[in-house]
Formats: C-alpha cells, sequence, structure tokens
C-alpha cells in the first residue's frame, strides 16, 4: 500500500493511494479482490482509512440488480468507520486523525430542509443512487491500475481500505467507542432505531408490527423497545426468527405462511383488535406495504416503510380507504435522522448501557473473506458481519 502523502507538506499535498478493494465487476458474481488507487480528496472532501465496514442488505440488492441504477464496475460498502487520512480544501469541521462515520444519506447543515428539524432530506446533495461523487457530479476517486473508473455507491463505497466521501456524509464520533459496534450506526441500527423513536415516535404502551426480522427489523424492535411499546409483533416467513427476535424485544410472532386462508393483515387485526399503532415494513415489498397499511389502525396508525424495493415497483391502496380511515402511510430513509445531530444522540445511549448492540454483530471476519460474508446474509445466517481491513 502506498502512502498517500508526500515527504515534504503532509496537510496540503495528498497523493494517490495504491490499496485493496473488493470490486463488484458483474451483477451476482463474487467481489474481486484487486488493487486500485483512490485518487486525492478534491475540496469539501476527506479521504478516511477504513478501519472496518459491514454488510448491509441493500448491498446484497444493487450487486444482484441488473438494470439501473446498477452500474459497473462498482465498489459497494455503506456501513463503516474510518479514520481521517487527508482533507481537502475547505475542510474544517474535520482533520486529519479524526474518527469518523460515513453516512449515505447527505447533512450539509445548509440547505433549507438541513436547517429544518422537519426532514433529513437534504436538497444540496438529495439522495440518490449515484455513481459519482455528490458534489462534482460525473467524477470519480476510484480506478483500477489500467487507469479504468470504478464507481460509487451510496456516496460511501467502503469495500476499500480507503475511500473519499464529502464532507456532508462524515460524522465525527468519539474514538474510544468500539468499532464493530460504532459502525452499525453508519446505516442499520439508526435506520430502524431511527424509524421508530424519530420517524414514527412510538408512544409508550403502544402497539407495533414488523414486517421483516432482519437486520433493520430487529433494529426497528430495538428502538419500539427503548420507546416502551408494550406489544411488539413480528412477522416473518423464517419461524426461527421469534426466538432471535425475542432478544430484540419482539413480544409475539407470526408466521405469515401458516395464516391459512386469511391475510395476514387480518390475523393481526384480531390479535390487536382493530390494528396497531404503528407497522413497519422492513423487507421491500409493495405488497407487504399494503398488508402493513391494512392493519394499523383506523384514526391514528401510522405504517413506516423502510425495504428497499426493486425499481419501478408501484404501491396500490383503495382511495376509500385511504380517505375515510384517517391512516398515515411515509416513507423513511436512514430512520428520518439527521446524521450529525441523532448519530451523537444514539451513541451517548448506546455508552449509557439503553441501546445494546452486541447482539447485531453475529461475525466477524478479514476483509479478505468478503465473499463469504455475502453467502452468509444471502443465506440468512448473519445479521451483521464485522469485515475488518488490514
Amino acid at each position: 500500500m502506498e502512502n498517500g502523502n508526500s515527504s515534504g507538506d503532509t496537510k496540503s499535498s495528498p497523493k494517490p493511494i495504491r490499496c485493496k478493494a473488493a470490486v463488484s465487476r458483474k451483477a451476482g458474481e463474487p467481489l474481486v479482490m484487486e488493487e486500485i488507487m483512490v485518487a486525492p480528496p478534491q475540496p469539501c472532501e476527506v479521504r478516511i482509512r477504513i478501519i472496518c465496514t459491514t454488510l448491509c442488505y441493500s448491498d446484497i440488492t444493487f450487486w444482484k440488480l441488473q438494470v439501473p441504477p446498477a452500474c459497473f464496475p462498482r465498489i459497494l460498502g455503506h456501513e463503516a468507520i474510518g479514520v481521517v487520512e487527508s482533507v481537502g480544501e475547505n475542510v474544517t469541521e474535520v482533520v486529519e486523525g479524526d474518527t469518523v462515520l460515513p453516512t449515505f444519506m447527505s447533512d450539509c447543515g445548509d440547505c433549507v430542509d438541513c436547517k429544518s428539524h422537519k426532514s433529513n432530506l437534504c436538497s444540496k446533495f438529495p439522495f440518490k443512487v449515484s455513481p459519482w461523487m455528490p458534489r462534482y457530479e460525473n467524477s470519480s476517486r476510484f480506478t483500477d491500475l489500467n487507469g479504468n473508473t470504478l464507481f460509487h455507491f451510496l456516496n460511501v463505497s467502503s469495500f476499500s481500505e480507503y475511500t473519499v466521501l464529502d464532507v456532508a456524509n462524515v460524522v465525527k464520533i468519539d474514538p474510544s467507542i468500539p468499532p464493530s459496534h460504532a459502525c452499525l450506526f453508519s446505516c442499520g441500527v439508526s435506520t430502524g432505531v431511527g424509524a421508530a423513536w424519530e420517524t414514527a415516535k412510538v408512544e409508550k404502551g403502544s402497539t407495533v408490527v414488523i414486517f421483516g426480522l432482519g437486520s433493520i427489523g430487529l433494529a426497528v424492535a430495538e428502538g419500539a423497545r427503548l420507546c416502551g411499546a408494550s406489544r411488539i409483533i413480528g412477522v416473518d416467513v423464517n419461524p426461527s426468527k421469534f426466538e432471535l427476535g425475542q432478544k430484540f424485544g419482539v413480544t409475539e410472532f407470526v408466521n405469515s405462511k401458516t395464516c391459512e386462508n386469511k391475510r395476514v393483515s387480518e390475523v393481526i387485526n384480531e390479535m390487536t383488535s382493530g390494528g396497531a399503532d404503528y407497522c413497519f415494513e422492513c423487507v421491500g415489498s409493495s405488497s407487504l406495504v399494503q398488508e402493513a397499511y391494512a392493519c394499523c389502525r383506523q384514526g391514528w396508525g401510522k405504517t413506516i416503510t423502510l425495504g428497499v424495493d426493486q425499481p419501478g415497483s408501484q404501491i396500490c391502496l383503495d382511495s376509500f380507504d385511504v380517505l375515510h380511515h384517517g391512516k398515515i402511510l411515509m416513507g423513511c430513509l436512514f430512520g428520518g435522522l439527521k446524521a450529525k445531530t441523532h448519530i451523537p444522540l444514539l451513541l451517548k445511549r448506546y455508552l449509557s448501557n439503553e441501546l445494546e448492540l452486541d447482539k447485531f454483530v453475529t461475525h466477524e471476519m478479514k476483509f479478505e473473506e468478503i465473499n463469504n460474508a455475502f453467502q452468509l446474509l444471502l443465506e440468512g445466517k448473519c445479521i451483521r458481519c464485522v469485515l475488518w481491513m488490514g
């Protein structure tokens, strides 16, 4: 691996770095571990050395995807922790040596949306699955050793020993927090816990239904538990998920494959005497969004959708139901959290032992074993697998 700084002036003239990355070169095929070049950060960018990264199912989704916004070759990965190696011009909020979390959601702090408490959707750098840097369209910081462009992923691309991010996509954190736990706040834990805590604002004593007990659904359960929900009902096709879900606060379980001639929503409505206060769709299925909406309570029920569905998927709702039943349906990116405001708050709850993270990390491996980690996630055998660099 080549040093990225010149021997003369380490602050003003960072150089390209040669390092290892796991490159996705073709949809659904094993990632290729190869050496790449990572360019220096441009103004308002930072280059970080990844300490460890984890796998999120969104990585799997876009790894398998064969239609736009899929593009190859690409460096996937978006949940990680790292140390700032160098900064571009006009970067003041972090310096070399700071420990940071990369986040796919931008938080510029300047636009009307970032200044409002009502939204976490930055209008200066709106969320999109772009292959480029957010501030510099048609610009990548990655090339292979033949000089060919490698595409970015979700503003992060953490399946590389080094990566470059916009300063709007990094959050400085306390370096004493164990990296294997801190990195979870980069996406999964923040998304699930935030959906319950910030987006839905789950109330104490309420009833919550979670469709899909994967890592995001389990994080929603953890968030609902923190908020004091009295009933947390998990819905999944895998009965073993109930025992797992209980560790995260799930109190009841519905196997959607064994509902006989009833829809899942009918079973939930019977269990809850008219519907749940909050329903969360965590799979990425338009039909499940409809089921979740059908079993949230009339008058005040909220359905929150977190799952990533296929491009072009549509949700069909009965207009009579929408008009007459007073329910709320809303989407939720990154749990509705403003990264630079809310991640430090969640970290405090972790440090005070309110938020339990040990149970999320089921596997730890070397970065070079990333394809084995992909297989574990595909087979549903892990919640989060931490991949250590170096």
